[in-house]
């Protein structure tokens, strides 16, 4: 199939890579872009976002980008305000934006625990608070959260922060979805497995603890604990974002779609 997103406009929040290849974000803009979307790019790294948007306009497609600071509140309203400007609407939201950083309880400083749920999910929570009204005045949209399976089990990897955010982050999709479906406004997460991006490439604390240090020993030690005998990609993820943002999901919402290559079905720590 092609242009499945014809004449929608999209907001990728997040749509630069952390490193060099395709993080989450940046396939997804690029993806939607294909598909038809006019794309606003928005990433805290604005050479990032840039970088994802000359990709697309390379192709043929047309983007723009916007600099923000996702935990900040006129940020992200700026943001909105350029999407507006340039198109006129904005049919999809792709929250997009997560970091990791390991530490149980004991070990996390309250810093770290503000900073997290900062970018993890108050970035979610401002973005909705200013595109919904918008997608409720035309008439509907769809928003996707990108959470984690770290939501709904332990992975073996002690980072309380990234639990608990992502957990939330779930429950904030089904209940927003809920309360906003009557305007057809659709909200659903996509829960990734373990992925080989460049997010965790760069992640020193999970390379510490799963290739004490190596990224080529944490790959494959990531690879060893997946069903299917690897990980996922962006592109995976990217795939499933493409089906909730596009009108062939038109009555889904409030759905957590895993897409873990069936880690999730047996998964217990040290599997």
């Amino acid at each position: 199939m092609a242009d499945r997103l014809a004449g929608k406009v999209a907001l990728i929040v997040g749509a630069g890579s952390s490193g060099p290849g395709w993080g989450n974000g940046k396939a997804t803009a690029v993806l939607f872009a294909r598909e038809g979307a006019k794309v606003m790019c928005v990433d805290r790294n604005g050479d990032a976002a840039a970088e994802t948007a000359a990709v697309i306009e390379a192709e043929g497609g047309e983007a723009r980008t916007f600099p923000a600071d996702v935990t900040s509140h006129d940020d992200i309203k700026a943001m909105v305000d350029a999407t507006m400007k340039a198109w006129g609407r904005i049919d999809i939201l792709d929250n997009n934006v997560g970091i990791a950083e390991t530490g149980g309880v004991v070990e996390t400083t309250e810093e770290q625990w503000d900073f997290v749920h900062a970018v993890n999910l108050k970035s979610a929570f401002l973005s909705m608070k200013h595109v919904i009204p918008i997608m409720a005045d035309q008439g509907g949209g769809s928003i996707i959260n990108i959470s984690s399976i770290a939501g709904i089990a332990y992975t073996g990897v002690p980072y309380c922060t990234y639990y608990s955010t992502k957990a939330a982050m779930n429950h904030l999709t089904r209940t927003t979805a809920r309360q906003y479906a009557k305007d057809h406004v659709r909200v659903n997460a996509v829960l990734p497995g373990l992925m080989k991006t460049p997010m965790v490439a760069a992640a020193t604390g999970l390379v510490s603890q799963y290739g004490e240090g190596d990224v080529e020993a944490t790959w494959a030690a990531r690879d060893a604990q997946c069903p299917m005998g690897h990980m996922g990609d962006a592109w995976d993820v990217a795939y499933a974002a493409l089906f909730l943002a596009s009108d062939e999901s038109k009555y889904v919402t409030g759905l957590e779609m895993v897409v873990d290559g069936g880690i999730t079905l047996g998964y217990t720590s040290g599997q």
